[in-house]
C-alpha cells in the first residue's frame, strides 16, 4: 500500500488565475471561494482568477487566496477518491495542512490568516528588514557566517528548505552584510527576495503576540490526519499543541527539510503537493530521490495526479 502525504504550499506560489481551471469545473471547489468570500467580505473570485497582481501580492490577500485555492483543489482530490495518511504544509502551509486534518474550520482558518498576514506585513516598517535566499552552502556554513554578520544587526536562517537552499531574514543592513560574506564563503547564489517583511525571524514575534489573542477565539480539534509542524517537524500530538506552534511558527525557522526527511521515516513513499506552484515539488526532489512526487494545481496536473495513484494502487 502506498502511504500518501498531501503537502500545501505558503506565500510566494500565488499568480492571477490559480484555481479557475478546476474551480469552473467542479462545484465543490467554486463553493470554497464562495465561502471565503461570504466570510472575509471580498471576492476571492474575481482576487484569484482575474485581479490585478498587485492586490494579490499585499500580504493579507496573499495568505487567505492561498489558503482557498489549496483547499478548493483538495476537495477536489478528495471527491476523486485520494486521501491522505498525513500532511504538513509550508509557513502559511501549515494552516491549511490543519483545515485538511480538521483541527480547524475552513471559515476560522480564512479569517485568521488574513489577520496573521496583515500583522506580520506590520510588524516592521517598510525597508527595514528583508531576506535572501543562500544556494550551494550547509546548515553549518551558513550559521557561522550569519554569526559575523551580526554586528550589524539581526541576522538569522529562518527556512531550511532542502539541502544546499537555506533562506535568512533580520534587519536590512544586515542580511545584506550576512549575503557578502555568504558569497565570500562560497555560495553558488544569493538572491535578495522580493518580500515586505523578514517573515520567521525574531523580528516578528510582535506579530505572534496579536496573532496569540486572535487564536485565542479559534475552537480547535482533534486532528483526523496527522499534520507535521514547521516549528519542530514532528507530529503535533494534540489538539492543545496547536496555537503555540502556530504563535512560535512567526517567528521562528521552517524546518522543511527535516519535516520531510521525518515523512519519509514514517513510511512516505508519495507526496502530493496541492495549491498553486510546484516549489515544494522542487524542494522534495532534492530531499529524497526515491519518493514519488506529484502535484495538483490545474485539470491537467490533477487528472495525471488521479490517473497515477489509481495505476499504482491497482497494483500494490
Amino acid at each position: 500500500m502506498l502511504k500518501i502525504a498531501c503537502i500545501f504550499p505558503g506565500q510566494g506560489s500565488q499568480y492571477i488565475g490559480m484555481g479557475k481551471e478546476i474551480a469552473n469545473r467542479y462545484n465543490i471547489a467554486m463553493d470554497i471561494f464562495d465561502r471565503a468570500s461570504e466570510k472575509l467580505g471580498i471576492d476571492m473570485k474575481s482576487l484569484c482568477f482575474s485581479g490585478k497582481d498587485e492586490d494579490l501580492k499585499k500580504t493579507e490577500n496573499t495568505q487567505p487566496s492561498i489558503l482557498t485555492t489549496s483547499i478548493a483543489l483538495f476537495e477536489v482530490l478528495k471527491l476523486n477518491g485520494i486521501k491522505p495518511d498525513i500532511t504538513a504544509g509550508l509557513s502559511l502551509g501549515e494552516y491549511t495542512a490543519l483545515v485538511v486534518s480538521k483541527a480547524i474550520g475552513f471559515e476560522d482558518a480564512v479569517e485568521i490568516v488574513k489577520k496573521r498576514g496583515k500583522y506580520m506585513q506590520e510588524a516592521v516598517p517598510q525597508g527595514e528588514g528583508t531576506m535572501a535566499a543562500i544556494m550551494g552552502l550547509q546548515k553549518d556554513e551558513v550559521v557561522e557566517c550569519l554569526k559575523m554578520a551580526s554586528g550589524y544587526g539581526i541576522v538569522e536562517p529562518v527556512n531550511f528548505n532542502c539541502p544546499g537552499q537555506i533562506v535568512i531574514a533580520g534587519q536590512t543592513k544586515a542580511v545584506e552584510n550576512a549575503s557578502k560574506v555568504l558569497k565570500e564563503k562560497g555560495a553558488k547564489k544569493v538572491i535578495i527576495l522580493p518580500v515586505s517583511a523578514p517573515f520567521h525571524s525574531s523580528m516578528l514575534r510582535g506579530a505572534g503576540e496579536k496573532l496569540s489573542k486572535e487564536l485565542d477565539k479559534v475552537e480547535f480539534h482533534d486532528m483526523d490526519i496527522p499534520v507535521v509542524s514547521n516549528v519542530h517537524a514532528q507530529v503535533i500530538k494534540n489538539k492543545y499543541e496547536i496555537k503555540k506552534l502556530l504563535i512560535d511558527q512567526v517567528s521562528s525557522s521552517v524546518l522543511w527539510e527535516d519535516s520531510i526527511k521525518n515523512m519519509i521515516d514514517m513510511g512516505v513513499d508519495t507526496f502530493i503537493e496541492v495549491g498553486p506552484g510546484k516549489t515544494l515539488t522542487a524542494f522534495i526532489k532534492k530531499i529524497d530521490k526515491t519518493s514519488k512526487i506529484y502535484n495538483v494545481e490545474d485539470i491537467i496536473s490533477l487528472e495525471k495526479t488521479i490517473n497515477s495513484l489509481r495505476e499504482r494502487l491497482e497494483c500494490s
